[in-house]
């Protein structure tokens, strides 16, 4: 059985800057232009049966608006008319309607059990669209932005089940055979579940192919689904299509097909109390290892190999135990008998007399260590010193105990910590493995469309950005940017609803539930002389932070950066902000 690797994300050190001073607030006005929307945005509100963290996380907090990765500045909404709207900015001072590209084939408003309609733009002619009941359609759209060549045609459109949203899709081409693969996701009620909220989160891997150069019909020829207990922070797709990348709180696994996460759940549990394979006890000196053999298995069944590290044991041509030793043994001593009651007991001598092994075999969980009394004492007794009857015996001595009621929010441990995990396609097995640990997530961004979308983790007060690189099976995530404090920063900010950067990393921008929009920007040379005071050197470069207001009482639904430019949509309205002029 393969193990996945644990791996760590390599911070590029000349990428930090120790010496950062803060960002300083900048009163220069920033353009700011409004557009009134000729529909209302098509905003689902959770019901109440949607009552979970998880459910507030993935649809409460949704995304309305769109950005066209493979078009800079080119922004997406879907009204409540089942349209989907563009506005493609050239000029700022010439801002045109929103321009409807597409409009959804059924009536959303007679469904009661929808979730918000969702979009993801797989390529520069492929476009994947859910209506929020369930229905997946995927739509070529010729170039975008080319009005001549644009033009959105339904390529494939199936029901696939309970509501879902899209989180990440890409278009394959593969022995001129065109195929598309698409993440969805669900949170399911979970009738069994006698602990926690009752729901999970079901992730879908969804691909489609046309097989036949000839024909236009698109077919599904895979659907592969992974569960788990937290809405995942970050989940996308290698651009190869052979492997998958999840960020989240809790760990996610492949459910057979066919097969209900509940009924999977059971099989890990049987899995659990099933049997030992074999059971061992221990003395100073030797080791005693029993195993249960089949009714009639006799002496020449078995073979049995020791080592000085290592034990082998075969049983008619089939292996039952193998693997490395917790510690040396005295091979030539050992030895091994069938007992009357057709078990097979092993001897194995300690090489180092007295040293306990907590484990046989290292990493080998099919065993059972069995203590016997005189064992269990002996510990207790030598623990004894660490425990006292009385519930504080010494207040006043120089390390008097833990107080509880002392501790900060910073101090508290959560019993399960992020983590960031690959899995292959093919075996449907984690390869990968990141522990996060205290490494927030903050967001993710599309900074190179035919990459997987970047993330960014919060790294002691810094926020740095992460490229994945598939390909890279050795060093497969890459440092490539920093923002400098704003893991400290963003952290005072209670309200916030949506982060983001731009795809250059010239700054990020975080905007409240309602009207406050924050920018915080890259240090730059300064144009005029300016000192520390404290330590009296000459500051070459300043970093700016600048603050908008939006003219609107309207809740933020959704926020998207560019490079120049910042979008932020609310209900009845469309806001563009200017932040940088050059290109």
């Amino acid at each position: 059985m393969e193990v996945a690797a644990n791996c760590s994300l390599r911070v590029k050190r000349p990428l930090l800057d120790p010496r950062f001073e803060g960002y300083k607030l900048s009163l220069e006005p920033l353009p700011c232009y409004q557009l009134e929307l000729d529909a209302a945005v098509a905003e689902v509100k959770l019901r109440d049966d949607q009552y979970t963290l998880e459910h507030m996380h993935a649809f409460g907090m949704y995304n309305y608006l769109h950005c066209d990765s493979w078009n800079q500045d080119s922004v997406y909404y879907i009204d409540n008319l089942g349209r989907i709207m563009n506005l493609t900015v050239m000029l700022d001072t010439a801002l045109g309607k929103p321009r409807e590209v597409f409009r959804l084939p059924t009536d959303l408003t007679a469904y009661d059990n929808r979730l918000c309609a969702s979009l993801y733009f797989t390529s520069s002619t492929w476009v994947t669209l859910s209506d929020g009941t369930g229905r997946l359609y995927v739509i070529a759209t010729g170039e975008r932005g080319n009005s001549a060549s644009e033009k959105w045609e339904i390529m494939f459109n199936e029901e696939l089940g309970n509501p879902f949203i899209i989180i990440h899709s890409i278009s394959l081409e593969k022995m001129e055979e065109h195929s598309i693969a698409i993440l969805l996701l669900r949170i399911e009620k979970e009738d069994l579940d006698m602990k926690g909220s009752g729901f999970y989160v079901s992730l879908e891997w969804v691909t489609i192919s046309k097989k036949n150069k000839d024909t236009k019909k698109y077919e599904i020829i895979k659907r592969d689904i992974l569960s788990g207990k937290s809405v995942p922070h970050y989940a996308a797709i290698e651009p190869d299509g052979n492997g998958l990348m999840i960020a989240s709180y809790k760990s996610f696994q492949f459910v057979k097909t066919g097969q209900n996460f509940e009924e999977n759940m059971d099989e890990d549990t049987s899995e659990k109390i099933k049997e030992p394979l074999y059971y061992w006890q221990q003395t100073e000196d030797d080791l005693t290892v029993t195993i249960r053999l089949p009714e009639d298995s006799r002496k020449e069944d078995i073979q049995v190999q020791f080592l000085p590290e290592h034990i082998n044991i075969v049983l008619r041509d089939q292996q039952i135990l193998e693997g490395k030793l917790y510690s040396l043994i005295d091979h030539e001593s050992s030895t091994w008998i069938i007992k009357e009651n057709n078990s097979l007991e092993i001897s194995l001598i300690k090489k180092n007399e007295g040293m306990t092994w907590p484990e046989l075999v290292i990493g080998d969980k099919q065993g059972e260590l069995i203590r016997d009394s005189a064992q269990c004492a002996a510990i207790a007794e030598r623990l004894m010193h660490l425990t006292s009857e009385e519930l504080n015996p010494n207040p006043d001595k120089e390390k008097p105990p833990c107080n509880a009621q002392e501790l900060e929010e910073c101090d508290i441990f959560f019993e399960e910590s992020s983590s960031l995990c690959r899995f292959d396609g093919n075996t449907l097995k984690t390869t990968h493995v990141v522990s996060l640990g205290s490494n927030q997530y903050l967001f993710s961004v599309v900074v190179d469309p035919k990459e997987m979308p970047c993330f960014c983790l919060r790294h002691d007060v810094d926020a740095l950005l992460w490229q994945p690189h598939s390909s890279r099976q050795d060093d497969m995530w890459e440092h490539i940017a920093t923002f400098n404090a704003l893991g400290y920063v963003q952290a005072s900010k209670r309200d916030k609803k949506f982060f983001a950067c731009a795809p250059n990393y010239s700054y990020a921008a975080l905007c409240e539930c309602l009207r406050r929009v924050f920018i915080y920007r890259q240090p730059t040379p300064m144009s005029t002389v300016l000192y520390n005071r404290k330590e009296g050197r000459k500051v070459g470069q300043v970093a700016k932070q600048q603050v908008a207001s939006l003219e609107t009482n309207d809740p933020i639904l959704g926020f998207q950066a560019t490079n120049e430019r910042l979008f932020v949509l609310t209900t009845k309205n469309l806001f563009l902000i200017k932040v940088n002029t050059e290109n």
